[in-house]
């Protein structure tokens, strides 16, 4: 099969549906945190998909919530703004791709997997004094590329899962040896076209390669969360099994034995309410 260039894909990315208005407001204001509740709710009412999708997430067992939300604004008031927030970046994240339409790839799992990552970066942005919903959101966003991939050249992808499932290469050593391009480089693409920040940018592009001059903080908290979650899906793996990633980032982080202890049962509890989530 014909390798694909930046370029093609590039050109291709313009064929994705955009993210709700909403949604890119939130994108693009994470940091600030004088958010008003009753324009948010209002804004996110409007798209009656969107509405029904954060509410779904509001009454999971991952939220955990002792009674049933019926609107945004209460599901603001119950679980908080910063909360709301990211269910309403998931719930629009996960709406914005078709579903089955290439052969192996399972969508449920991404996003259970893209969930997991979003709030291990989290765990880790609160003890680094990091912003939560920053390191959040690039967690939940981190693999995007590949459902670009997905989408778009679902045949390509194909291959690249019957070569993943051969055992011979990780993820991002198939996609470079079938494609010719990874994920991440994708996800850098489509992170410009749709007008991410370049914190976000950087992030996305760098969480497999961190060490990378110039790429910022946040892409090592992203990928040792990655790592971390990887290792925590391995069937219950004890927490003293390795986390694969590089050194310069785990060290960049400084998180002691008990931090990290902490941590990963932290994770452990949240992944198991999330595997009861449908999302």
């Amino acid at each position: 099969m014909t390798q694909l260039s930046l370029l093609q894909v590039t050109d291709n990315l313009k064929d994705l549906p955009t993210l709700p208005a909403v949604v890119m407001e939130l994108l693009n204001n994470l940091d600030q945190e004088d958010t008003d509740i009753s324009i948010l709710a209002k804004k996110v009412t409007q798209d009656l998909a969107l509405t029904a999708k954060t509410l779904r997430y509001a009454n999971s067992p991952f939220y955990s919530t002792l009674i049933k939300v019926t609107t945004i604004q209460q599901a603001i008031s119950l679980l908080g703004m910063e909360t709301v927030k990211q269910m309403v970046l998931s719930a629009a994240l996960s709406g914005c791709f078709p579903e089955n339409n290439c052969e192996g790839f399972d969508h449920k799992a991404f996003w259970k997997h893209s969930n997991a990552v979003a709030y291990v970066s989290k765990l880790i942005a609160r003890r680094m004094n990091f912003n939560e919903d920053v390191a959040f959101t690039a967690g939940l966003l981190h693999d995007i590329g590949l459902l670009a991939l997905v989408t778009l050249f679902p045949q390509h992808f194909e291959q690249v899962i019957a070569y993943r499932k051969s055992g011979l290469a990780t993820q991002f050593e198939a996609e470079r040896k079938i494609l010719g391009i990874d994920h991440a480089a994708v996800g850098e693409a489509l992170a410009v076209e749709w007008n991410f920040s370049d914190v976000m940018k950087n992030a996305i592009a760098g969480h497999h390669q961190p060490d990378q001059p110039g790429i910022g903080f946040l892409a090592s908290i992203i990928h040792v969360a990655d790592g971390i979650t990887h290792m925590l899906n391995h069937h219950d793996a004890p927490a003293t099994q390795t986390i694969s990633v590089s050194i310069v980032s785990w060290n960049s982080l400084n998180l002691d034995q008990a931090s990290l202890d902490t941590l990963i049962e932290e994770a452990r509890i949240k992944f198991k309410k999330l595997e009861q989530t449908d999302l």
